[in-house]
C-alpha cells in the first residue's frame, strides 16, 4: 500500500507485500506503471509480484526508486498516441541488467555504470532482468519537456544512449539523486524545490556537454555544475596536504575570487567547507571500532598535523574532545 513519511521530503512508498499475492501485480500496475506514461508489462512473477516503490516530489521533477522482479515493459505507438505526455525519463539501473530501446537505438545498461534518457511521448521498450531470484533496482526521474532548456531536436540524438554514471557532471548528478533517495530524512520539505533545481541544472549541463552546446546553458546551470565539480574535487582530495582554496581554484582554471563567488550564497567559505569535511572524516575514523590508530595519526591523515589545534577545532565543532568522542562511541557499542 502507499504510505507517506512525515517530517521529511514528500516521500510516498508502495509495498506490494502487504497485499495477498494474487492482488499484488494489479496494485503495482495501477499505481506505478500507469502513473505518468502507461506501459504494458509482462513478467514471470505476475502471480506473486513482490515490488517496492519510493517516489519523491522535487518541485518540477519527480524522483523514484523502484524494486521489482524481472519484467518486460513496452509503450507501443498506439498507446503513446492515446496517452500523450510531455515528459522525459532518466533511467539508472542500480542492480540487475536493463535493455532500453527507442527510435531504433538499443542500449544495454549494466548496473550502476550508465544511465539513459527516454522520451515518454515516443514508443519505447524496456527489459529489466534481476540478478538471480532477487529484485532489480532502478532510479528514475520524470522531467517535463519545459524543464530542460535544450533544443528538443538536439536531445533526440541522446535518447536511449548510454551516459556514464560515475564520470564528470553526470556522475555528480547521479550522486545527488542517490543521496536524496537513500536519505530523504536528511532534508526538510521546504528544500524539495532547491534539490530539484540542482538536479535539473546538473542534468542540463550533462546533456549540453554531450551535445557540445554548453554555450546555451543559463548562468544558473553553469554555476551549479561548476560548484558541484568543485565540491567533488574537494571530497576526492581531502587527504592531500596541497588542498586549499588556491589549489581548488587552479585545478578548475578560475581565479580565487571567482571560486569564492561560487559560494557566496552558502553559509560557509571554501576554506570552512574543506575544514568541516576533514573534521567529519576524522569523526568517522574515531568512531570506527576497527580503526585503533592514535588520534594524532588520524588527524594528520586528514590535514591536521598540529594535534592541539585539531583538538580545539574538533571540540568547537562537536562539543567533545577527539578522545572523549572515541570513548563515548566505544561505550555505546558495548
Amino acid at each position: 500500500m502507499w504510505r507517506e513519511a512525515s517530517g521529511m521530503l514528500s516521500n510516498l512508498v508502495v509495498d506490494t507485500t502487504v497485499l495477498p499475492p494474487a492482488d499484488r501485480f494489479e496494485f503495482w500496475y495501477a499505481l506505478v506503471a500507469q502513473e505518468t506514461a502507461p506501459v504494458h508489462i509482462t513478467s514471470a512473477r505476475l502471480d506473486d509480484f513482490v515490488a517496492y516503490a519510493q517516489a519523491i516530489d522535487l518541485g518540477r521533477i519527480r524522483l523514484a526508486s523502484l524494486r521489482y522482479p524481472s519484467l518486460h515493459a513496452t509503450r507501443p505507438a498506439g498507446l503513446a498516441r492515446r496517452t500523450e505526455t510531455d515528459i522525459y525519463q532518466l533511467t539508472l539501473p542500480l542492480t540487475g541488467r536493463s535493455t532500453l530501446v527507442q527510435d531504433r537505438t538499443e542500449t544495454a545498461l549494466v548496473a550502476a555504470s550508465h544511465f539513459t534518457l527516454l522520451d515518454t511521448a515516443r514508443p519505447h521498450t524496456a527489459r529489466h532482468q534481476a540478478d538471480g531470484p532477487g529484485l532489480a533496482t532502478t532510479i528514475t526521474v520524470q522531467i517535463p519537456y519545459a524543464a530542460l532548456p535544450l533544443p528538443p531536436d538536439r536531445l533526440h540524438c541522446l535518447l536511449a544512449r548510454p551516459m556514464p554514471a560515475h564520470l564528470g557532471v553526470g556522475g555528480l548528478l547521479i550522486q545527488h539523486l542517490q543521496s536524496i533517495v537513500s536519505h530523504p530524512e536528511q532534508y526538510e520539505p521546504n528544500q524539495a524545490e532547491m534539490l530539484g533545481a540542482v538536479a535539473l541544472d546538473l542534468l542540463t549541463a550533462t546533456l549540453a556537454q554531450r551535445l557540445d552546446i554548453e554555450g546555451v546553458l543559463s548562468p544558473e546551470a553553469r554555476h551549479t555544475a561548476l560548484r558541484a565539480r568543485v565540491v567533488d574535487f574537494i571530497d576526492r582530495h581531502l587527504d592531500s596536504n596541497e588542498l586549499s582554496p588556491s589549489s581548488v581554484a587552479a585545478a578548475h582554471h578560475i581565479s580565487l575570487r571567482s571560486l569564492h563567488r561560487l559560494f557566496e550564497a552558502e553559509a560557509t567559505t571554501v576554506a570552512e567547507l574543506i575544514r568541516s569535511k576533514r573534521l567529519e572524516q576524522c569523526r568517522r575514523d574515531l568512531g570506527n571500532p576497527l580503526l585503533r590508530q592514535p588520534v594524532h595519526v588520524i588527524a594528520a591523515r586528514w590535514g591536521f598535523p598540529d594535534q592541539a589545534h585539531f583538538s580545539r577545532l574538533f571540540r568547537a565543532h562537536y562539543g567533545r574532545s577527539p578522545q572523549e568522542y572515541r570513548t563515548g562511541v566505544a561505550r555505546q557499542n558495548r
